[in-house]
This record gives structure tokens, sequence and C-alpha cells, in this order.
């Protein structure tokens, strides 16, 4: 079976992208926050005052969820930063984006 169609690559592709968004940003608080109702972001952080989430996906064209407007709003989120596998960054929705994987080195100005 290709690693890519494996049933558990996109749980993969999230564990890699949070690894790395640790490495490069060093946060002072990382959370996981899901709701009884099943939304959830994979990444919640605190970074000098600044309440940030990364959601992964590996899609290639990654879209608004429900997910991400919840959080928005219950959170007072910052930002959300949907990293992909992609190549170019746009707009989901008002302080959310699509940020390629590449601007993960980047630190803190690739993603936010």
């Amino acid at each position: 079976m290709p690693i890519f169609s494996h049933p558990k690559c996109g749980v993969s592709w999230e564990g890699y992208v949070i690894e790395e968004v640790l490495k490069s940003i060093n946060p002072d608080e990382i959370y996981f926050w899901g709701t009884h109702n099943g939304a959830e972001i994979d990444l919640v952080m605190v970074n000098d005052g600044r309440m940030l989430a990364v959601e992964c996906k590996r899609v290639d064209a990654p879209r608004l969820t429900p997910s991400m407007r919840i959080a928005m709003e219950d959170l007072k989120l910052e930002r959300i930063s949907v990293v992909y596998p992609g190549t170019r960054r746009y707009a989901l929705a008002e302080n959310i984006q699509a940020v390629p994987l590449d601007a993960v080195a980047d630190g803190m100005a690739g993603l936010f």
C-alpha cells in the first residue's frame, strides 16, 4: 500500500507538523483543544501573551471548517494557521490562513 493512501498518513502528518512547529517557535504554553460536540484544533499555543493555533491538514487545498470558526470565537484566538504540504499561502477567512509547511522553518514570522 502506498504510504500516502495509508489510513494513518493523516495522523502521522499531524504529529510531524506539531513537532516541527514546536521546535521552530518554542511557545510558552501548548494545548490540544476540543469540545464535547466534536470541534477541535490540533495545537493551541500561548507565546508572549498571544494565543495562536495550528491546524494540520494533509490535503492539497485546505478549506475552512466549522471547528476553526468555533475555536476562533470560543478561544478568542489571534490567528489560526492551517499547515499543509502545498506551496502557497492564502486566506481561508479573516485571521485564518493556509500556510505551506516550508514556512514553519521561518518560525513565528512564517506561521503568523
